[in-house]
C-alpha cells in the first residue's frame, strides 16, 4: 500500500477514545509532545489502555477537526507503530501522496 493509500485509509478509519463526563477529550499534558489526547484503532486497545470506561468512536479525519487548536491525538500508545496524528500531518501526508502520483504518472518523454 502507498503512502497516499495509507492516510486515506486512515481518513475513515474508525479511532476509539475515553468519553470524559462532559462534552470534549480527556487531554493528557506532556512535557515533550505537549497536548495529547490518546486515541486507539480498535476498541480492546482502548480497554488495555483505559480498562473499563466510557467511551466513543469517530473517523480520523473529523477527529482532527474536533481537537481542541494546539491538541494532537497520540494513535495506539501501546501499541508497535504509535504516531500523533493532527490536521497538518493528514494535509502534509495528501499533499506528499498527491506529489507521489504527479511523478508516477509524469511521462519521461519517452527516452
Amino acid at each position: 500500500m502507498s503512502e497516499r493509500e495509507k492516510w486515506a485509509a486512515l481518513r475513515g478509519a474508525r479511532l476509539y477514545f475515553q468519553r470524559p463526563e462532559n462534552p470534549g477529550f480527556l487531554v493528557s499534558e506532556t512535557a515533550e509532545a505537549g497536548p495529547l489526547v490518546p486515541v486507539f484503532t480498535s476498541i480492546e486497545g482502548l480497554a488495555r489502555f483505559a480498562g473499563a470506561c466510557g467511551w466513543a468512536s469517530t473517523t480520523a479525519e473529523d477527529l482532527v477537526g474536533l481537537l481542541p487548536e494546539g491538541v494532537r491525538a497520540l494513535v495506539d500508545p501501546l501499541g508497535k507503530h504509535p504516531f500523533l496524528l493532527d490536521a497538518q500531518t493528514l494535509r502534509e501526508a495528501e499533499d506528499e501522496g498527491e506529489d507521489q502520483g504527479r511523478d508516477e504518472g509524469a511521462d519521461d518523454g519517452g527516452s
